[in-house]
Formats: C-alpha cells, sequence, structure tokens
C-alpha cells in the first residue's frame, strides 16, 4: 500500500509562499482536492482568474515540491480559478447558453468509497455507439440482480439524459451530497442535468478534470455493486482524468467493424494500458443487420474486425451488438433496449457481455490491490 500520505503534501505545499500576498499557499487556503494513488498524487490551487496566466510558475514550484516526497513518481498541479458564484452551481449557463466550469474547488471527499467496481465505457472516436453501450450495460448488471449506476462523463456531449428519460435537476442531502436520481433501476448522474440541451459546453482541462471529480466525490453514490461511466470519445482530459485519478477496475474499447473506428480505438486501449487501467475487453457494435423483411443477415460496415483486433492486441472480445433500429427509437424515447424488450436479440448480448464482465471484475480488482 502506498505510504504517501496528504499529510506529507500539505506540509511540501506549505513551503510555497504566493508572490504577491507573502503567505504560503496552504494557508492561503489555495490548496484543494488532493488524491493519492499509489505513486500518483494530483492537487489543485485555486486562483483568482484576473491572476491565472501570471501563476504558472507558483504552480510548477508547488509540483515540484511535491514531487521531492520519497515514494512519489507523478504529481499533476493544476490551476483552478473560481469566479464566485454561488455554491453547487454546476456547469450553470452563461449569457448566451455556454456553461461554465464547476462553482467550487476539487472536493477532499474520497472518489465513491462504497463502490465495489468502475468500469469506463470508451471509445477511439464518436458516433460508434458507445453511450447506448454504457446505458444498456449498466442496465444489463441491474437486471442480474446488482446494484448498478450509470455515470455520464461525457461533458462535452452528454446524451444519457435523453437515453434515460431524465432531465430533471438532482437535490442535495444535509452532508451537502448531490443524490443521484434513479432510473429504470438505475442510480444515475450526468453533467447534462447542469446545463442547458442545446448549451455548448466551453471548457479547459481543468475545469474537465474539476467536474469529473465532483461527480465522483460530490455525488452520494451509496453501495453499488457496479459502476458504468459512459466517457466521451477520444483520449483527452476526461479520459485521461478518469484513467489517472479515479480507481478504475477496468476498462471496455466499443468500436464498429470498419478500419476507421478501429484504429481510433486502437488508440484508445493503448492510452489506458499506459496509465495502468486495465482493458477488459473490445465489443463490436453495429455489428450485422437483419432485414425486418426477408430476414436476410447484413453486413453494413464490415464485420469481425473488433474480434480479430481483440486476438491481435491480447484483449478478449466480449461480444457483437446488432444494428436495430429499435434501439435507435428505444433510446430516443429514454427506455434503452435491455430495459424496453429485455428478450430482444440486442438485449440479451447486452446482459451476455455483462455476465462476462462480472466473471472478470474480481480478479481485475485482485490485480489492482497487488500493484498498489
Amino acid at each position: 500500500m502506498s505510504s504517501i500520505t496528504q499529510e506529507q503534501v500539505l506540509k511540501s505545499l506549505s513551503q510555497i509562499v504566493h508572490p504577491g500576498r507573502g503567505k504560503n499557499i496552504v494557508a492561503l487556503g489555495m490548496v484543494g482536492g488532493i488524491s493519492i494513488m499509489g505513486d500518483q498524487v494530483t492537487f489543485s490551487l485555486e486562483v483568482d482568474p484576473a491572476e491565472g496566466p501570471k501563476l504558472e510558475p507558483l504552480r510548477q514550484q508547488a509540483q515540484s515540491a511535491v514531487e521531492k516526497i520519497p515514494g512519489v513518481k507523478k504529481v499533476t498541479a493544476v490551476l483552478t480559478a473560481e469566479r464566485n458564484p454561488p455554491p453547487k452551481t454546476v456547469g450553470k449557463p452563461q449569457a448566451g447558453g455556454a456553461a461554465t466550469s464547476p462553482a467550487h474547488k476539487i472536493s477532499s471527499r474520497p472518489v465513491a468509497p462504497l463502490v465495489k467496481y468502475m468500469v469506463a465505457v470508451a471509445s477511439g472516436k464518436g458516433g460508434v455507439g458507445k453511450s447506448t453501450v454504457a446505458a444498456n450495460l449498466a442496465l444489463a448488471f441491474a437486471a442480474m440482480g446488482k446494484q448498478a449506476g450509470l455515470l455520464d462523463a461525457d461533458i462535452y456531449g452528454a446524451s444519457q439524459p435523453t437515453m434515460m428519460g431524465l432531465r430533471r435537476k438532482p437535490e442535495t442531502n444535509a452532508e451537502d451530497l448531490i443524490i443521484p436520481p434513479e432510473r429504470h433501476g438505475l442510480k444515475f448522474m450526468s453533467m447534462g442535468f447542469f446545463v442547458e440541451p442545446d448549451a455548448p459546453v466551453i471548457w479547459r482541462g481543468p475545469m474537465v478534470h474539476s467536474a469529473i471529480q465532483q461527480l465522483l466525490r460530490d455525488v452520494d453514490w451509496g453501495p453499488l455493486d457496479v459502476l458504468v461511466i459512459d466517457l466521451p470519445p477520444g483520449t483527452g482530459d476526461a479520459q485521461l482524468s478518469l484513467a489517472q485519478y479515479v480507481p478504475l477496475t477496468g476498462a471496455v474499447i466499443v468500436s464498429t467493424p470498419q478500419d476507421v473506428a478501429l484504429n481510433e480505438a486502437k488508440k484508445g486501449l493503448r492510452m489506458f494500458e499506459k496509465t495502468g487501467v486495465p482493458v477488459l475487453g473490445m465489443v463490436e457494435n453495429m455489428s450485422y443487420h437483419i432485414c425486418s423483411s426477408c430476414g436476410h443477415r447484413e453486413h453494413i460496415f464490415g464485420h469481425g474486425g473488433v474480434k480479430t483486433a481483440a486476438e491481435n492486441l491480447g484483449v478478449e472480445f466480449l461480444g457483437e451488438i446488432p444494428l436495430q433500429t429499435i434501439i435507435r427509437e428505444k433510446a430516443d424515447a429514454g427506455i434503452p433496449i435491455v430495459a424496453a424488450d429485455p428478450k430482444n436479440l440486442a438485449a440479451e448480448a447486452f446482459k451476455n457481455i455483462a455476465a462476462r464482465l462480472w466473471i472478470r471484475l474480481p480478479d481485475m480488482k485482485s490485480q489492482q490491490k497487488i500493484k498498489a
């Protein structure tokens, strides 16, 4: 287990003095969101927006100070500019519709402490049905009798509120934790609850990092067997934030069969490998289409490409999902196919994938503990 403590981090940071205020950054209350995972440390420095560009040397000094702690191998320090809005206004729209950054610094609460397994669903590119897979996998776990949750971490394109048929803004409890609404037997949270449906989210990396941390630390997830996390496509700030600073049990890579999607999927897989997150396997979505009139099976986007890629990359091929009109119709209606028609061919495929994942998750968790 890691011997690095929060007290050590704060002690090191207390040596760094703000150049214009004459006090150390800990005494000034600038340090927040300290996260320690093994030999990796991350924290934020809350600064006035007007000072942000000038305080990059201060951020570098703070990062260097923590790097000197015995046992620390990697440190990430981010500047978070607070604009003094009222509390709990995550993603509150500005005039003109664009969503701002989270309202306060990263919480010091633990990351979803009562969640047994965290499974990220990722893709190298958009348009491959990643969010559909994430929603239906979470529902498939629930259909197995597991206590399941769904976190929509697709900051820039939160589609899960539409797929789950839920848009009401969550409430908070006495501990000032956000209470995740429940839908189709799942606890569910999305950044889409806090922004207008048509508002663009224009955030830089530290803002994305802060938002994702808040969705995990400041939400009362309670005891869950599994939390499925829908990531944005690609390998950007959101993916790195989760991969590096959240105790993910593993990741599922979604792709369609054609080469253009597979090439990007491989990049996503490599990202998780480099950040120490186990890849649980790959899913081929839109694998084939069965004609509703004649029953002929068509491979519109090709077929078998994901299975071949999984074999070549040394990861498990979890299964294939057909291309069906009803999947799109039910998602648009707010009832994903596993909830709407459990005996449907696609619903059965999702449940089979969830069952295969459930068998593997305990081993992945054990490996994480050994590495820690």
